[in-house]
């Protein structure tokens, strides 16, 4: 999606993947080998009462739906960072993820060259429940780099 496709006060609606056991396993035996992310039997007894995926790994996916569903194809650029990130509640082995991009300011640098995007992202799991939610700044190459310099 372009630059020029997006607005205020739009709302995305993107992608959708399956959380399976072994993938929070693997992603926690990486990245954040806490017992909950990684042992069924030691996760049972903590007040998660079972497994559940990192929210790092929560984040990994999230971005992934972004950047398959939305950003692909775009002048995206990265990004300066976010202004939070909550995780409102677990996701679970067999969770089928989706994401919800509201759009809630767009606007040009000085130079015109770089595009500005505050949005709000939230990962929904299959009942509709928030998994993750975050407000991001995104960049975005504009204009004619030839010509602008």
């Amino acid at each position: 999606m372009k630059f020029a496709d997006l607005y205020a006060g739009q709302v995305l609606e993107a992608g959708h993947c399956t959380v399976s056991e072994a993938d929070i396993i693997e992603y926690g035996r990486r990245f954040d080998p806490q017992p909950f992310h990684i042992d069924k039997e030691a996760a049972a007894n903590t007040r998660w009462q079972g497994l559940i995926a990192s929210g790092f790994h929560t984040c990994s996916l999230t971005m992934q739906m972004m950047v398959e569903h939305v950003l692909w194809g775009s002048e995206s650029i990265g990004s300066p960072g976010l202004e939070y990130v909550k995780w409102p509640h677990p996701v679970r082995p067999e969770d089928r993820l989706s994401l919800r991009v509201h759009v809630l300011e767009k606007t040009l640098s000085k130079s015109g060259r770089i595009g500005l995007l505050r949005w709000k992202w939230t990962c929904l799991n299959q009942d509709g429940t928030p998994v993750l939610e975050l407000v991001a700044t995104s960049l975005f190459a504009i204009g004619n780099p030839d010509k602008d310099g």
